[in-house]
């Protein structure tokens, strides 16, 4: 079993609270269909388990085989220069549309949450936030992540299979 490295912190993008008993961190490629998989399962888990989960997503593009994960996972980072809610909003509408990543895309997204689109563009195209989304990559690297999705349960790895009643009985006995 690999552990987390480095622990959550205050760099990190979290949904819920600082006080809760279980923390999920997910290194996640916005293209990987095992990910766009495992994102509707995570949003019922945060349902179920309520104030008790706190998640936290890090990015893992996966660039060689999925060829718009980096500029998605920088598209992420650029929304949340305007607040962690943007950021969450922008991460939603990549897995809900993942099969549609493209610079044009990612730019009616942005406009779709809000955001100045033209601040947007700008920073996507000068790789203002690379260096943040590479920083995700060698943390994953050094926690042991080689593929995605890849969670960490109270920063020990988990390697069960991420069904709903798998994750929510090893959520829930992390919680204990």
């Amino acid at each position: 079993m690999s552990g987390l490295t480095p622990v959550v912190d205050s760099s990190d993008h979290v949904q819920g609270s600082p006080s809760a008993s279980v923390t999920l961190v997910e290194y996640g490629d916005y293209e990987c269909p095992y990910c766009g998989a495992a994102y509707p399962i995570v949003k019922r888990l945060q349902q179920s388990l309520g104030d008790s989960l706190r998640f936290v997503f890090r990015n893992f593009p996966l660039s060689e085989a999925h060829p718009h994960a980096m500029l998605a996972a920088q598209a992420a980072e650029a929304a949340a220069a305007s607040g962690n809610e943007a950021f969450w909003r922008m991460h939603d509408m990549l897995y809900e549309y993942q099969s549609a990543l493209e610079l044009d895309d990612l730019v009616h997204y942005a406009e779709e949450i809000g955001l100045d689109t033209s601040r947007f563009l700008r920073d996507l195209e000068a790789g203002t936030f690379a260096a943040r989304v590479q920083s995700d990559f060698r943390s994953g690297v050094r926690s042991g992540v080689n593929g995605t999705p890849s969670f960490f349960i109270n920063g020990v790895r988990f390697d069960g299979d991420y069904t709903q009643d798998s994750f929510e009985a090893a959520l829930r006995r992390a919680a204990r």
